[in-house]
């Protein structure tokens, strides 16, 4: 994948393809883990590794402001491995979405998912899959303007009350998202 350039209401973001062990992408890391501490009481502890977020299982983007590592996210392929999401046939994790806070309100977050969606597309693709928490409400809006919508919990955080599970159709052959018990609010 090659590097692109999203322009915003102010500055561009320059879009570059990385490893998760990128030191820019780990003090991007650093930084989000820290929040979720703050908001959550700890740290993310869902299992990632490197390896899912390089081709063909995946793909880890950083956002670069003048230079300065502003934003990431990626995703990763869910195959056999996560029963709980066979639903949605070929099907895609986003992970680690982030924007550092003197880049956020510009609509780099909205690049990055944006970016991180037609890579996935390309890959072949049909679901996205998120989960976020309901103390992160500019999150949730922002993926639910885009057309994400409530999906059956799974993962690591599947029955942690905290958690809002979302997810995306991004092919018109994908399939149809099963009925959700308790969708989250807006």
């Amino acid at each position: 994948m090659e590097s692109r350039t999203a322009r915003t209401s102010r500055v561009e973001l320059t879009m570059r393809p990385a490893r998760l062990d990128d030191p820019d992408a780990r003090r991007l890391i650093a930084a989000v883990q820290a929040e979720y501490t703050v908001l959550y009481g700890n740290a993310d502890h869902a299992p990632i590794d490197v390896s899912e977020f390089t081709d063909p299982r995946g793909v880890f983007l950083i956002g670069y402001v003048d230079g300065i590592a502003a934003a990431m996210g990626g995703w990763r392929r869910h195959g056999d491995e996560h029963p709980d999401t066979a639903w949605a046939g070929s099907r895609a994790e986003l992970k680690r979405m982030y924007v550092a806070p003197p880049f956020r309100a510009q609509g780099y977050s909205r690049t990055v998912l944006t970016e991180l969606e037609l890579s996935a597309r390309r890959a072949g693709v049909g679901w996205m899959l998120l989960e976020t928490g309901y103390m992160q409400p500019g999150a949730i809006a922002l993926y639910r303007s885009c057309g994400y919508d409530d999906v059956p919990a799974f993962g690591h955080y599947a029955d942690t009350e905290l958690s809002v599970h979302l997810g995306r159709p991004l092919s018109d052959d994908a399939p149809p998202r099963p009925p959700v018990s308790s969708p989250t609010p807006s």
